[in-house]
């Protein structure tokens, strides 16, 4: 009797899983093979009230978001954008409680490349960095002012202490915090609008991007061109919408 080795098992383990599966097969003519509202849809942000800051943290990330993205005259700054509220929906989520990574000890001081060494998830790191901006605020010349109360020449002083290392944060690495926070407020200056920011599609309309538009590659090739179509979202166009009929 010839002897039957594992490759020889596993081949026909898996003709006999696949003769099964054609078997059962379906051919599909004039339908979808699923239910299109069966699909996972991503909720749109609420914009109101706050999951995660307080009233007083809230206050003072909108004048940090306006700091690192002023407004002009062309487009919103970064409270206008919604970046706070950006923020603030992913601090209250998964990002902010560090969901998927390991959390757990030893702590130590690493390089860039190994990634987040803190024993604060990024909530905790949040919370206790605008703590300790507000103190900055009331007792480092503010006379008993709030960050968001200070002047902009003041705001813009004392964050830039903070990225430079000369204004610490207590129990944190300020370089390292402010490097992060500018990056949540890009990100949700640039986001699709469902997470929050980019309110209006504002940064898109800026800088041109057409957003989730289903089929561009007409103008892929065409280069120093204005795109002439206002940019979609993943919850598409409002104009797109049906109207509801005149009663």
């Amino acid at each position: 009797m010839k002897p039957v080795n594992r490759r020889e098992v596993l081949i026909g383990s898996a003709a006999l899983l696949l003769a099964d599966k054609w078997s059962s097969a379906e051919v599909i003519h004039g339908k979808l093979p699923f239910d299109p509202s069966s699909a996972s849809v991503q909720r749109p942000v609420d914009p109101a009230g706050w999951k995660y800051f307080s009233a007083e943290e809230a206050a003072t990330v909108q004048a940090i978001v306006d700091r690192i993205i002023p407004p002009d005259p062309q487009t919103p700054g970064g409270k206008e954008a919604g970046c706070a509220v950006f923020i603030d929906r992913q601090l209250a989520g998964g990002y902010g409680h560090a969901e998927g990574l390991y959390v757990q000890g030893p702590f130590r001081e690493g390089t860039q490349q190994q990634g987040p060494q803190s024993d604060k998830d990024p909530a905790q790191q949040y919370r206790a960095a605008l703590a300790s901006i507000e103190r900055h605020a009331r007792d480092g010349g503010g006379g008993g002012r709030t960050f968001a109360q200070l002047a902009p020449d003041e705001q813009d002083a004392l964050l830039r202490g903070i990225e430079d290392g000369s204004l610490p944060l207590e129990g944190l690495d300020g370089k390292k915090f402010f490097e992060d926070m500018v990056t949540d407020v890009q990100q949700g200056f640039f986001a699709d609008p469902i997470y929050g920011g980019n309110r209006d599609m504002c940064a898109w309309k800026m800088i041109g991007y057409p957003g989730a538009r289903y089929d561009y590659r007409e103008w892929v090739g065409r280069h120093n061109e204005p795109y002439p179509y206002p940019p979609v979202s993943m919850q598409g166009r409002a104009d797109w919408n049906p109207k509801p009929k005149p009663t």
